[in-house]
């Protein structure tokens, strides 16, 4: 037993505390005191709740790679029973990503790191998270071919897609895989599930990025899920050598708030843990296509009060805070109105990187709206007036000197340009000097950060 200990908690050292920053090449640590909670948030007792976050990290071909958490997973840890309950947010539901800004989910690591990332969590739905856990590609293919790959169930759609997101996952990661035969003549329902097939890392980490099936992404999180419930399962059988394998190829690819203790603690109670149950936020949702596919909760207030009972089971007891009751309000007048939401998705294939199907929406604290139009102006999709190309609010600076606006089609700067935040920025690390935030540059900690949106991000 203290050789084992011994074992482990040396290998625990390879867990990555802190981010090398590309700028400076210094450790950059997690400062936990940047993270948001709501005032009146619960704090739950008996439950231990992480964040887990999957970043669109491509260190072969980093112009497709812009840092947004497209994974976005809550888990809850009963401590008396040991079930874990798993939550995955919808990549494109529209939520307050910090300080006013509203967007796409996933774009809040993007702007701030996990900090930001879990205060969006936290403020949006009523939380207290403060530890995480980020892998990418990388950790999941190596984890995955640590166990000696999984039986994944396939559709005739999932083998299409996923032979062709594998060609850039085994660039991105080095490993090889053998394509899967589809079967020929292909099945009248290609959605069905047609056969379970022994898939390698790079196949499961593919499996995990397809969200251009019928299901969209729900199905891709549900993937992602289905995932975590195998590889736990299999890792519960596995002997000291699959162990420590894993924990020497994945642990360096981790990046994690828990400490070494932390981590060790847990240790003796982990062969209990059970994975049984996992949902997707929002529960009750709608798709708005004001600036391409959004996902927006019918009512973030019911939503919330619906996640709190499947994680905690406090639905009774428990009362959305005014910051829900506000933003929920929030995000249906931008949208428009309830009556301009649809039931059904917008028509998408695939994103073309124009920019279209992502936006920022900025409170600039002078009762307007600011939209970021893609071309270094902001523009009202009330009354479809542009404000100019520095900022938010008539293209002089709102209240500070601020930075450059970067037109994404010329690359040139816009003189005069403020940041959309009223002096401040959207991440409280830099101004939000960029094009539009699906296919312009900005300018963040002197590091500059794609968000061109691709296939599978």
């Amino acid at each position: 037993g203290l050789y084992v200990y011994g074992q482990i908690s040396a290998r625990m050292d390879k867990l990555v505390k802190n981010k090398v920053t590309e700028s400076s090449g210094e450790q950059a640590a997690f400062d936990d005191s940047k993270i948001v909670t709501n005032d009146t948030a619960p704090k739950m007792t008996g439950y231990r709740t992480y964040a887990l976050f999957g970043i669109d990290h491509r260190s072969k071909n980093a112009s497709l790679g812009s840092e947004n958490s497209d994974t976005m997973i809550i888990a809850s840890i009963n401590n008396d029973t040991q079930e874990v309950r798993l939550v995955s947010i919808y990549r494109d539901t529209l939520l307050n990503i910090g300080n006013g800004t509203y967007a796409k989910a996933n774009a809040a690591y993007a702007y701030g790191g996990p900090e930001q990332a879990i205060s969006m969590l936290n403020t949006n739905l009523d939380l207290n998270i403060t530890d995480y856990a980020t892998v990418d590609f990388n950790a999941l293919t190596a984890a995955v071919d640590a166990v000696g790959g999984l039986e994944i169930p396939l559709s005739y759609a999932e083998m299409v897609h996923m032979n062709s997101y594998c060609k850039e996952t085994s660039e991105e990661t080095d490993k090889e895989y053998t394509p899967v035969e589809l079967p020929d003549p292909k099945p009248e329902d290609e959605e069905a599930i047609y056969n379970i097939y022994h898939l390698n890392g790079v196949q499961v980490t593919s499996y995990c990025r397809i969200r251009y099936t019928a299901s969209l992404d729900m199905g891709r999180t549900e993937r992602q899920r289905k995932v975590i419930q195998m590889l736990t399962q299999k890792l519960k059988k596995a002997g000291l050598t699959t162990i420590f394998n894993i924990m020497d190829e994945v642990f360096p690819m981790v990046e994690t708030s828990l400490t070494k203790t932390e981590i060790l603690n847990m240790i003796p109670t982990l062969l209990g843990y059970h994975v049984d149950q996992t949902t997707g936020f929002p529960l009750n949702y709608k798709f708005s296509n004001v600036r391409g596919s959004i996902i927006v909760a019918d009512s973030l207030e019911s939503n919330v009060k619906q996640l709190h009972e499947f994680l905690y089971g406090s639905s009774e007891n428990y009362t959305p805070s005014q910051n829900i009751l506000d933003a929920s309000a929030k995000i249906i007048d931008i949208v428009g109105g309830a009556d301009k939401l649809q039931d059904e998705a917008p028509a998408v294939s695939e994103d073309d990187g124009s920019g279209n199907n992502e936006f920022f929406w900025q409170d600039d604290g002078s009762g307007g709206n600011a939209w970021d139009n893609g071309n270094g102006g902001y523009s009202d999709p009330n009354n479809g007036g542009t404000t100019g190309g520095g900022d938010s609010s008539g293209g002089g600076d709102n209240g500070s000197t601020g930075g450059d606006y970067v037109d994404p089609g010329t690359g040139g700067d816009t003189t005069g340009g403020g940041d959309a935040s009223g002096g401040g920025d959207v991440s409280g690390g830099g101004d939000t000097s960029g094009g539009d935030a699906g296919g312009g540059d900005v300018i963040q900690d002197d590091v500059i950060v794609d968000y061109e949106s691709v296939e599978g991000a």
